[in-house]
């Protein structure tokens, strides 16, 4: 940073996150709309946490980490969805700024831990159809447990750097921010306004860049090789459930990173007006609404285990 940069003063307070501008009966609509979104995202990914701790036939690696993912889901939606309804309802729309950054610190973090996860999730089915007869001594419950550790931990190390970073940066008078929620390009362009920010801005676009695309062709390099295995399986059935598995997987991925890479890529470049907005809201919000529904609806033991839950009430 500038010794310009480092001369001004933090003088914004708190930031206004412009959400969704709209009437205010078009405000309680989508605040209804969202609120059961996220209730229901909520109950669907707790029903897998619940089911694959109540069910022992699912306390293996596969379910283990879906649990976990599914948590981690629980997780993501916290960090911005409640703070996005109580908007709907405010005149203000404020959020002080140690708020402000606190959002972003744990919303990138758990944004980490998703790649992570998915990464993991991807290597777990390589050893399972690539390697099957490996599979029993490499992927024990323990070697499991010990990546679920790495997934939390590093997720959470990786973007302390980028978030240090932002809190040294001078926010000298504009505190509008066209979002619903604390996202790093909207404040690197605010922070851009006031000085020239260019280090800042190439450090945060390379740590997002490396995270979003080793993890991407890692997972799509991993899948490559499982479904190339698939198609040389001699049983139908078992190609079938491999393939149901695999797919599921890969619907969760596509909907992850097509958002992600439209927005973290290039981390304020000054996107069309409203539009990272709409990308983050799909990652963010719809992609941990859609998880159950994917994982559970093309998983035959999942759907089991559901029933056999549901039923005991």
């Amino acid at each position: 940073m500038t010794s310009e940069a480092r001369n001004i003063s933090h003088t914004v307070s708190e930031f206004i996150l412009l959400g969704f501008p709209c009437r205010w009966e078009m405000q309680i609509l989508l605040f209804s709309i969202f609120f059961v979104t996220y209730i229901m995202t909520l109950l669907g990914n707790m029903a897998i946490v619940c089911v694959v701790h109540w069910d022992r036939r699912l306390h293996t690696p596969m379910y283990i980490l879906l649990a976990n993912f599914s948590f981690l889901e629980i997780c993501y939606v916290n960090s911005d969805v409640p703070n996005m309804l109580a908007n709907f309802l405010s005149q203000t729309k404020t959020i002080s700024f140690a708020w402000c950054l606190l959002q972003l610190y744990f919303f990138f973090s758990l944004g980490t831990t998703e790649c992570l996860f998915l990464s993991i999730m991807a290597y777990d089915r390589f050893l399972a159809i690539c390697h099957p007869l490996h599979y029993p001594t490499i992927m024990t419950v323990k070697f499991c447990c010990s990546l679920v550790i790495f997934c939390w931990v590093y997720g959470f190390l990786w973007f302390l750097i980028p978030v240090i970073l932002v809190t040294q940066l001078p926010f000298c008078g504009p505190n509008v921010i066209d979002d619903f929620l604390c996202d790093l390009g909207p404040l690197l362009d605010l922070a851009s306004a006031c000085v020239p920010i260019p280090g800042t801005i190439l450090i945060c676009g390379t740590m997002s860049s490396l995270l979003i695309f080793a993890t991407f062709f890692y997972i799509t390099g991993s899948y490559t090789l499982v479904l190339r295995a698939v198609v040389q399986v001699p049983s139908v059935a078992g190609r079938k459930k491999a393939f149901s598995t695999c797919s599921s997987h890969l619907a969760v991925v596509f909907l992850f990173y097509g958002s992600v890479m439209m927005t973290y890529v290039s981390p304020g470049s000054g996107q069309a007006e409203g539009m990272q907005k709409f990308t983050t809201l799909f990652y963010s919000v719809l992609t941990p609404f859609f998880n159950p529904m994917i994982y559970s609806l093309r998983n035959k033991e999942m759907k089991d285990a559901l029933k056999k839950v549901l039923g005991g009430f």
